[in-house]
């Protein structure tokens, strides 16, 4: 067959622009078409530098020239940023922490859903499959990690690092951990405007030593303000993971703190959401399952967003008994719970890995074998 560069754009045109709400073509974002004998190249412009944004162009265009026209045309894909797009992302997402692989963003659509329990028991999962792991206590108003992991009384030190002051994160169970509260007093309440929030996170994000770590959870607050901007903009977060219980109430906050995750200007991938306080079994009936809240409301959440269903947790007593005595559930080896929390993290892991491009195949074995869940290499 002849192939004319209209054939490649006409099946161009069912691809929509990264920006925009039309196709690449008829947002001029196709700049280039040149055809030699079986060979394709087609120069396009992407409107975000993310690079599962630019991966997932190229193989739609990829996928579309192979099924529409050919499937045994060679076809090269260029990729161009605007340099305008380039600076608004370097406006929005910070620079990477020295030695932090992937950064976790555990929110909430609304308080009192277990977002920080969840976020302190991932944390603990995580360690117990041998990863490296820091916490950081976002929570700049109601900061409870410290409760959670009895350090309340802690203080982080300083440590020099290439002649440079900087924070030595207090470390439990094996995790590197920063909150709010290792620098205010338990009765003393954190009444801070925005922009002077935002400044504490930073320096609990940035003017720390954390070493080398695999994975580091950030607790934000409920909700969807300031410091959630704020976290974006200071450090490149991998993945955010919505916490909800299955009431309407909790629901319809959930949705609103997915949809903030996914604007333009913030652009997180959602790795999923968790189901908290899903079902309660009393002890002297434990096959019984008493749904107080609903049932399934998280998971049918999940689906009509089309973002994954991590899995759910139990209301259990003895989930808050650990929290309140300073000893995450987590790690109660052998127990329900803990097998939960694996499960779940090892789906959240699992999820991350197929979103993230920038690991080397190497590391996205390593670190799914270490998880225990199928290591994907796109």
């Amino acid at each position: 067959m002849s192939l004319t560069k209209n054939d490649v754009l006409a099946v161009l045109k069912e691809i929509p622009a990264t920006k925009g709400g039309t196709n690449l073509v008829d947002a001029n974002h196709v700049k280039n078409v040149l055809i030699f004998g079986d060979e394709v190249v087609v120069e396009v412009i992407s409107e975000s530098p993310a690079l599962h944004v630019k991966k997932k162009l190229e193989v739609d265009i990829l996928k579309v020239i192979h099924e529409k026209i050919d499937k045994k045309l060679k076809v090269e894909v260029k990729i161009e940023v605007p340099k305008a797009a380039e600076e608004r992302a370097n406006l929005i997402r910070g620079e990477a922490l020295p030695g932090v692989k992937n950064i976790v963003a555990i929110a909430s659509g609304k308080g009192g859903v277990g977002k920080s329990t969840v976020a302190a028991n991932l944390a603990i999962s995580l360690k117990s499959m041998g990863f490296s792991v820091g916490l950081v206590d976002a929570d700049i108003y109601g900061p409870s990690v410290p409760t959670m992991f009895d350090i309340e009384n802690a203080r982080p030190g300083t440590i020099t690092v290439d002649g440079k002051s900087k924070m030595d994160p207090v470390e439990s169970y094996g995790i590197k951990i920063l909150s709010i509260g290792f620098f205010a007093k338990a009765d003393q309440a954190v009444v801070w405007r925005g922009p002077m929030a935002s400044k504490a996170l930073n320096q609990l994000l940035r003017d720390a030593h954390w070493g080398e770590l695999d994975f580091m959870i950030i607790d934000l607050p409920p909700g969807t303000g300031d410091i959630h901007l704020s976290t974006v903009q200071a450090v490149p977060i991998s993945g955010a993971v919505i916490v909800s219980t299955p009431q309407n109430v909790a629901l319809a906050d959930a949705r609103k703190g997915v949809a903030m995750f996914k604007v333009e200007n913030i652009n997180v991938p959602i790795l999923g959401m968790i189901e908290n306080m899903a079902y309660f079994s009393p002890p002297e009936l434990p096959s019984n399952k008493y749904y107080l809240f609903g049932q399934g409301g998280v998971r049918n959440l999940a689906n009509q967003l089309q973002v994954p269903f991590l899995g759910e947790l139990p209301l259990v007593q003895s989930i808050r008994e650990s929290g309140d005595v300073g000893r995450p559930a987590a790690l109660q080896e052998g127990t329900a719970v803990q097998k939960q929390f694996e499960e779940i993290t090892r789906n959240m892991v699992s999820e991350l890995m197929k979103r993230n491009e920038e690991l080397p195949p190497t590391e996205v074995t390593r670190i799914t074998t270490m998880a225990g869940c199928s290591a994907v290499n796109k």
